[in-house]
């Protein structure tokens, strides 16, 4: 029979410290950090969930392959290892490892972009839009209308919009330069995208001769999305819809710190022999030799074994329903949230929850750092600050306001997500107290890493 408790497929061999602070010690940490939560010490962190982007926990596999490294600087056996997992997964031609994702996009736009030519996606996330400005092109968003309203339940928010890219590519196909789609579509709440949508794209992009590429990073839990929700695949194996994913792209980039299972790392894939050889020349100059990118042969083994264990039915399972219980609690405290829960976070809708803080003034800065103050809980906020600024230097409220709670993959048990729903549930009950935030300091650039905030006075 089945039973309601989630158990995590795996046993704890090996535990890491957490260390507990006091209210008054976070106020203090916050002073520090210029309210800024990317800026605190991690030790001063009680449960992170800032990202799930390299913080997950390896598996005993995983610490096996490392010893089995080799650290050759040319041709590597890990390398060669690493290059067949993935291409049995992708079935590109050419796999190019890097040190994470950015090098992968930073490689690909500066390869293919020049100024003025347009990218378009469902949803660019904050390296990949400004990776693509900082050639002066521009990054556009065309994801479907209910991508972008937190209460639908559609079930593949994350679908390129087919007519918007139609239109698009008929009336600026000169500008477009290339095509993507990011799986799952990370700041639109984590939502997946169908086969039948990326069928549909494949095919509108190539009949106006554009390359289409998969920002994959999350490619297995979009494949388990598909499994559950879409028609004629439940009977399918999560690799085979991620196969089926690939084989409709030509090519991709993938950070292997969220569905490889690892620390550090990722690759540029494709199937182009000569855009292959421009970027691997890229690669070289900044990255290494073209066998490990700026990897050790223990990262690619690393890696090569976490992409193995992702697509087992068993994880998978437990990793998305681990996150449809955490948005199970808040959505029966009246928590207002993304919905349906994504693959690999949970999203609050800070704008909802606090509609007295307009969007020029932060409130999903105010919510992170109510969230670390009352419970040492740190999260991301996805909204203006993130995405607000523009690239004349203007800003622009976000089309949303989001706190994402990011999940590391293996890391916590249910006693922890029980605890972030309590705390979370305990600061929307003082929702109306919280104020908002002014931008102190900022860069140019992916400004949310280390801007400062002071805030606004009552």
């Amino acid at each position: 029979m089945d039973f309601n408790t989630i158990i995590e497929p795996f046993r704890i061999k090996s535990v890491e410290a957490i260390k507990f602070t006091s209210r008054q010690d976070r106020i203090q940490a916050l002073e520090r950090a210029g309210n800024n939560i990317f800026l605190l010490h991690a030790e001063d962190v009680l449960i992170d969930l800032l990202t799930d982007s390299g913080t997950g926990a390896m598996s005993a596999s995983q610490w096996g392959a490392l010893m089995q490294g080799d650290e050759s600087y040319a041709g590597s056996r890990s390398f060669y290892r690493f290059q067949s997992v993935v291409q049995n997964i992708t079935g590109f031609r050419h796999i190019i490892p890097t040190h994470q994702g950015r090098a992968a996009e930073r490689i690909l736009f500066h390869t293919m972009l020049a100024p003025g030519d347009i990218v378009l996606n469902n949803t660019h996330f904050d390296t990949t839009r400004a990776n693509i400005e900082v050639q002066n092109a521009e990054a556009r968003d065309i994801v479907i209308a209910e991508g972008r309203q937190p209460s639908s339940l559609h079930p593949f928010k994350g679908n390129v919009d087919l007519e918007r890219l139609e239109q698009t590519l008929d009336e600026e196909g000169e500008k477009v330069r290339l095509v993507m789609a990011t799986v799952t579509n990370n700041s639109g709440g984590g939502q997946p995208v169908s086969i039948e949508n990326l069928r549909q794209v494949r095919q509108i992009a190539h009949h106006y001769n554009k390359p289409f590429f998969l920002d994959a990073c999350r490619f297995a839990e979009n494949a388990w999305f598909v499994k559950q929700r879409e028609p004629g695949q439940q009977e399918r194996t999560p690799l085979e819809i991620a196969q089926e994913m690939f084989s409709l792209a030509d090519g991709c980039t993938m950070s292997a710190k969220k569905d490889g299972l690892a620390n550090i790392g990722g690759f540029l894939a494709m199937n182009d022999d000569a855009l292959a050889e421009r970027c691997r020349s890229l690669l070289i100059l900044t990255e290494g030799f073209p066998t490990y990118g700026g990897l050790a042969g223990y990262d690619l083994e690393a890696i090569a074994r976490g992409l193995e264990e992702v697509v087992d039915e068993d994880y998978l399972r437990y990793r998305i329903r681990s996150i449809e219980y955490l948005a199970e609690k808040l959505i029966a405290a009246d928590v207002p949230i993304v919905r349906p829960p994504g693959g690999h976070a949970v999203y609050i809708d800070a704008r909802a929850m606090l509609p007295h803080i307009p969007p020029e003034q932060y409130p999903g800065i105010a919510l992170t750092t109510a969230m670390y103050t009352e419970a040492g809980i740190r999260a991301c906020e996805i909204g203006t600050v993130m995405f607000g600024l523009q690239p004349d230097g203007t800003e622009k409220p976000a089309a949303m306001d989001l706190v994402r709670l990011a999940i590391p993959r293996r890391l916590y048990t249910q006693s922890h997500i029980d605890y972030v729903a309590e705390a979370i549930i305990h600061v929307a009950k003082m929702r109306e107290s919280l104020r908002g935030y002014r931008i102190t300091s900022a860069p140019a650039v992916l400004r949310h890493f280390t801007a400062r905030f002071q805030q606004v006075a009552e």
